[in-house]
């Protein structure tokens, strides 16, 4: 029953061995620009909000920052284009900072960027929320928070699917809101064009007022605490650069469009939005957004112009869900890449039968559950908490790629790309520090807490693997036995004689259980027979190189292992298998070799630590515990043997 409800909500598995899959999976330009796109596009509905009202009386200076705003969303643009060129596997910030700087700058941007994508689907989701419930009775926001929770269980469940099923899902909302807001955005300037030809000069007027009443210092503070308060506009700018192994081929041109999409549809919607505000001299209006306040005042109050608006409403709702959605996209895979490099579990790599980071998805889902119910869905806080981390990565990634440009000057153009490369960073460094200084003491000190706790825990992970790794390799060389290949001739090899079946996955591993199954049963067991799967994880499923690469591997450790028993005359063969979950591919070959092998008896080595804990079973995973269980259910043997660490 449960494997039949898994099928109908989350689909049929895949075959990540199919020459055609990664096709199947890749996302083209379109399909990219929502599915990464919509988390900068719909910061609109909220960025500018939070600019705007920070100016307070002094509304004309959003005028400077619609300019500022354009060239920031550009010039991050086009610096993280430059990622997308150098890192065409994916990783993005993270692996700028860790290839180019240092791998403990690149933890730094990481644990920024999970961070940061929790809150995208958590500010994401709060923020459409609220745009539904401007259009309700106020005495409704009760059931707020609980239809919050639901949406974030919703998007989790559909992203279980696979991120392009999930992306195809909300595809009409996306363009839905792209064209209903364009129009707005094109009917609002175009009513008041000859109030827009007035802006530029009421702008500078009144700015030279304020300048003479309260100095140019203070205007200038003025504009940069309102420009940090939107800086939530730029985050999702670098998300194309983590997930360039997600698109289509080319990856590298399909980058490229998608961040030029991403910048020119977020350039239009947040500095149109700011110019309506101007325009349409918005006030606030108590229980609504302003975007719900300049579009009832576009739209007129007839029952045409109230059904638009509804519709525009719920098109804004839609989209923040959508760029909820890019959280879970993205994510998972910083999550699987850092995992990668030992930062956090092994079991964040792993792949699910749909072939999407299972266990990243849930672990976001969790966690952006609980900063929902901690904040009580408080955009104003969450915007507060969301705009930090990006810049950590931002900067970052920018200074990585200007040490490249430094490093690499053989090309023509090196000095252009290290200098726009160091001016982009200047740009994000200097919005960092305007946003620490500003939001520091209104909760942006509660980010930093929570980032540099993350940090603290993946450096103790990484203690332990680099513990366990260091024993494994000292194994590896008291364990490791030359082939002298004029002694290996096969040995035949008789099904009914007694018969020693050994789970493998490393060559330490599988010689320390070899040998100990040599010193417990001295001459009882006449044939060897090794069984192994090979892992197709974010890794190895990142290219088509990186995938033959692993089965290279796992069938190299099978030919060494049957050769060294060649030599020493027992009889020995192996069997191989492929696939996301190693444990289910070992139970497979179990069944199937030991109906081979009637007198059979299973063998593996589990690592034993001197304190075993819920944290050390979270690090390694069960299998031999696992594979026991179901092989006793069956009547059959398997010995696990310790392997102490």
């Amino acid at each position: 029953m449960f494997s039949y409800l898994k099928r109908i909500f989350l689909g049929a598995p895949l075959n990540p061995l199919h020459p055609q899959i990664r096709r199947h999976v890749a996302l083209i330009t379109l399909l990219a620009w929502v599915g990464l796109g919509a988390d900068p596009l719909s910061s609109s509905c909220y960025g500018p909000e939070q600019t705007y009202l920070a100016l307070g009386q002094h509304t004309h200076l959003a005028l400077y920052i619609v300019v500022l705003v354009v060239m920031t969303i550009f010039i991050i643009s086009i610096g993280y284009n430059q990622v997308i060129e150098l890192f065409p596997s994916g990783g993005g910030g993270y692996k700028v900072a860790s290839k180019l700087l240092h791998p403990y700058v690149g933890l730094v941007s990481g644990a920024a960027l999970i961070v940061d994508y929790v809150l995208t689907i958590t500010v994401s989701i709060a923020s459409g929320a609220d745009a539904v419930f401007s259009l309700v009775p106020i005495w409704w926001s009760a059931y707020k928070l609980p239809t919050e929770a639901l949406a974030i269980i919703f998007l989790l469940t559909l992203n279980l699917r696979g991120v392009k099923e999930a992306i195809q899902t909300l595809l009409p909302i996306f363009l839905g809101f792209i064209v209903i807001h364009l129009s707005l955005i094109i009917y609002g300037i175009t009513a008041h064009s000859q109030g827009l030809t007035m802006l530029a000069p009421i702008a500078m007027h009144e700015t030279r007022d304020l300048i003479q009443s309260v100095g140019l210092l203070s205007m200038i503070g003025i504009i940069l605490h309102a420009y940090s308060l939107g800086s939530g506009t730029y985050t999702g700018l670098e998300a194309v650069s983590n997930n360039v192994q997600r698109l289509a081929e080319p990856r590298i041109i399909t980058g490229k469009r998608t961040t030029f999409c991403m910048a020119a549809s977020l350039s239009v919607m947040a500095g149109g939005i700011i110019l309506l505000y101007l325009l349409w001299d918005v006030k606030p209006v108590p229980g609504q957004t302003l975007n719900a306040v300049v579009f009832h005042s576009i739209l007129g109050s007839s029952w045409l112009g109230e059904l638009l608006l509804i519709i525009t409403l719920g098109l804004e709702a839609g989209l923040l869900f959508v760029a909820a959605n890019a959280g879970f996209a993205a994510g998972p895979n910083v999550l699987a890449n850092m995992a990668v490099d030992g930062w956090v579990p092994n079991r964040f790599r792993h792949l699910s039968n749909r072939l999407v980071e299972q266990n990243g998805l849930i672990i976001f889902g969790i966690a952006a559950l609980i900063i929902l119910i901690w904040t009580t869905g408080s955009v104003a806080l969450l915007v507060v908490l969301y705009s930090i981390n990006v810049f950590i990565t931002f900067s970052l990634s920018l200074l990585g790629i200007f040490v490249y440009w430094i490093k690499h000057r053989a090309s023509k153009a090196w000095l252009w790309y290290a200098l726009f490369s160091g001016f982009a960073c200047i740009i994000t460094t200097s919005i960092l520090g305007i946003t620490l200084f500003y939001k520091f003491r209104a909760g942006g000190w509660l980010t930093i807490v929570i980032t540099s706790t993350l940090i603290v825990i993946c450096l103790l992970i990484k203690m332990h693997y680099r513990f366990v790794a260091k024993k494994l390799e000292e194994l590896d060389s008291l364990l490791q036995q030359p082939l002298i290949e004029r002694d290996i001739s096969p040995v035949a090899i008789d099904p009914y004689l007694p018969t020693a079946i050994i789970f493998v996955n490393t060559p330490s591993v599988a010689m320390h259980t070899f040998l100990s199954i040599q010193r417990l049963f001295p001459n009882q067991f006449k044939n060897y027979v090794f069984l192994c799967a090979g892992a197709i994880d974010v890794e190895s499923f990142s290219g088509q190189a990186e995938l033959e690469a692993m089965q290279t591997k796992a069938n190299h450790l099978l030919d060494y292992l049957v050769k060294f028993c060649y030599q020493h005359e027992l009889a020995a063969e192996g069997y191989v298998a492929f696939g996301t979950d190693t444990i289910n591919e070992l139970k497979k070959l179990a069944d199937t070799v030991g109906d081979k092998y009637p007198n059979a008896i299973f063998f593996a080595s589990q690592l034993i630590f001197s304190r075993e804990n819920m944290i050390t079973r979270i690090l390694h995973n069960q299998a031999p515990l696992i594979l026991q269980h179901h092989l006793h259910f069956q009547g059959k043997k398997l010995m696990i043997i310790p392997m102490r660490i």
